[in-house]
C-alpha cells in the first residue's frame, strides 16, 4: 500500500467516509461502486482513486474513521485503567452501526481477499497492535503473569463478544455489556 499525498481536508475526507458507509449500508459491499461513492460525494472517481486506491481501502478506512481513539493510544497506567478508558471512548450507537456494517461485510471479507486484507491492514492488525501493547505493558507491570495461556486470545474474546452477542441476544454490543464482559471473562482470564 503507498502513502497518498492528500489534497482533502480532514472534513471532505470525513464527509467522503460518512457517505462511504451509507451507501454501504443501503447497498451492501457488492453494489457499492465508486461510481456511486463519486456521484454521492459529488467527486470525481479519479481523486477516489488517488486518495484510496481502491474500493476496499476507501471501505477499510471509512470503517476506521468511526473508530473514537486507537487502542495504541491508551495508558492509564493500569489493565483495568486502559479497559476502562477503551469501554468510555466507546459509543453505543456507532457500535451498533458497525456491528450491522461488520455483519454486512462478513460475507464480502470472505468472497474477496482483497477488502480482507485491506480491513486486516488498516483496521483490525492496528487494533490487535494497540491491545497487545497494552497487554505487554501489564505483564511488565507485573499484573498478568507472562506466561498466562490467555495472552494470546484477547483479541479472539473481545471479537467473539461482538459477534456473539447478536446472534445470541439480538442486540448490539453496548458500553454497559462490554464492561460486564470484560470483568467476568477478560480479566478473570488473565487473573487480574
Amino acid at each position: 500500500m503507498s502513502a497518498r499525498r492528500s489534497r482533502i481536508t480532514p472534513e471532505r475526507e470525513a464527509e467522503l467516509h460518512e457517505a462511504v458507509l451509507d451507501l454501504l449500508r443501503e447497498v451492501g459491499y457488492e453494489a457499492l461502486t465508486m461510481d456511486a461513492v463519486a456521484a454521492r460525494t459529488k467527486s470525481s472517481k479519479a481523486t477516489l482513486y488517488r486518495q484510496w486506491g481502491s474500493k476496499p481501502e476507501l471501505v477499510a478506512k471509512a470503517l476506521r474513521c468511526t473508530q473514537p481513539v486507537s487502542l495504541g493510544e491508551i495508558d492509564t497506567g493500569t489493565l483495568r485503567g486502559d479497559f476502562a478508558r477503551m469501554v468510555a471512548h466507546s459509543d453505543d450507537a456507532q457500535m451498533a452501526k458497525d456491528t450491522a456494517l461488520m455483519r454486512g461485510l462478513a460475507h464480502a471479507v470472505h468472497e474477496s481477499p482483497e477488502l480482507h486484507r485491506a480491513l486486516r491492514d488498516l483496521l483490525v492488525d492496528p487494533e490487535i497492535n494497540g491491545l497487545q501493547a497494552m497487554l505487554r505493558r501489564a505483564v511488565a507491570r507485573g499484573e498478568v503473569r507472562p506466561d498466562c495461556p490467555a495472552l494470546d486470545f484477547v483479541p479472539h474474546m473481545l471479537i467473539g463478544a461482538f459477534i456473539a452477542l447478536p446472534l445470541i441476544e439480538d442486540r448490539s454490543v453496548d458500553r454497559e455489556f462490554l464492561t460486564q464482559f470484560i470483568d467476568a471473562v477478560v480479566f478473570p482470564a488473565l487473573g487480574v
